[in-house]
């Protein structure tokens, strides 16, 4: 607490003035201060870790996408990705198999940009285009996530994480 301390007069014979000396005990504030740190410590929550909202396909049947809407991404590992338009067979060929990555440049994300104009030009809106993302074996949790990623920036309306194929997978490993 704050206390007054007073000088002893002095024994000659003059007579002098009290000198009045302030000390102030800073102990309560300090005390105060690291209570105030404890409480807002303890009261805060922390930011919190954002898990990226994914909606699976409900099981049952399958909704039938018509080629010119579809693109399917087949997501490797080392930041690769391979893709192609359509269905994996047409008029009994396979179709061509062409790869990428996840650069901004060159990346994935031009292919999708491309796909979504032409899907507007045929149908009214870049919405009706329906993407496909399928993991490879051996593909990266970082990849599908950066795949997911693509969905987002591009603004696709319409994307399903679904299970590769045997037929992918042999394409693949060609």
């Amino acid at each position: 607490m704050a206390e007054m301390n007073t000088s002893p007069e002095s024994g000659r014979g003059g007579r002098r003035s009290k000198k009045l000396s302030t000390r102030v005990d800073m102990t309560p504030m300090v005390d105060l201060g690291f209570l105030l740190i404890t409480f807002f410590m303890l009261t805060t929550t922390m930011a919190k870790p954002k898990a990226l909202p994914l909606i699976m396909p409900a099981d049952g049947e399958y909704t039938p996408v018509p080629e010119s809407k579809s693109l399917t991404l087949l997501v490797e590992n080392n930041n690769s990705v391979a893709w192609y338009e359509g269905l994996i067979m047409q008029d009994g060929q396979q179709v061509k198999l062409n790869r990428s990555n996840f650069s901004v440049q060159t990346g994935i994300g031009n292919v999708i940009r491309d796909k979504q104009r032409r899907v507007a030009r045929a149908y009214g809106s870049a919405d009706a285009l329906v993407v496909m993302i399928k993991v490879a074996e051996g593909g990266s949790y970082r990849n599908m996530v950066d795949a997911l990623d693509e969905m987002k920036i591009n603004r696709v309306a319409r994307y399903a994480v679904v299970d590769i194929t045997e037929e992918e997978t042999k394409m693949l490993a060609e």
